[in-house]
């Protein structure tokens, strides 16, 4: 077998060693992954109830939109605003523990900051983390922990913001 022909196929194996490496390492990484808040499909999403301090909003889909519904008022929504809110059931969590990890109090979920119910599953959102930026979310018996880009803000606030 000539010089070049040998370097070759250690080339191609040195190839297929780092590609089955990484493909482990991919593998590994998904299986350790905390996942994300709900297992809901966000696009599949009907119903959303959102309360930020003494407000609160519910929207419902129908035909495709999103229609704001409170107080026997029925007004079509931001769709994209409502995309954003049913988004967040597929924010990547950081991190799960057990609710008793923690003191609500201290985390800011005595009483939660923000509720988010999206077809009947309850999202309940805290404070900040004290180091990056995170905030806690309670989901059932756990408390994860998110990018705040993924917390939920009220039609006001973000009407203000805007202006």
């Amino acid at each position: 077998m000539k010089r070049a022909m040998r370097r070759q196929l250690w080339f191609v194996a040195a190839v297929l060693v780092l590609l089955a490496a990484a493909w482990w390492q991919l593998h590994s990484d998904r299986l350790s992954a905390p996942g994300t808040l709900l297992s809901l499909d966000p696009d599949a999403i009907t119903r959303v109830d959102l309360h930020v301090g003494n407000t609160a909003e519910h929207y419902v889909k129908r035909d495709g939109h999103w229609w704001r519904t409170d107080q026997n008022m029925s007004a079509r929504a931001d769709d994209l605003r409502l995309g954003e809110l049913v988004r967040i059931a597929a924010a990547p969590v950081q991190d799960w523990q057990p609710v008793d990890s923690y003191d609500p109090a201290k985390i800011g979920l005595s009483p939660p900051q923000a509720t988010l119910d999206l077809d009947g599953q309850t999202l309940r959102f805290g404070g900040m983390t004290a180091i990056g930026q995170r905030g806690y979310v309670q989901v059932g018996q756990r408390i994860g922990t998110v990018s705040l880009r993924y917390m939920p803000r009220s039609a006001q606030s973000q009407t203000i913001k805007a202006e």
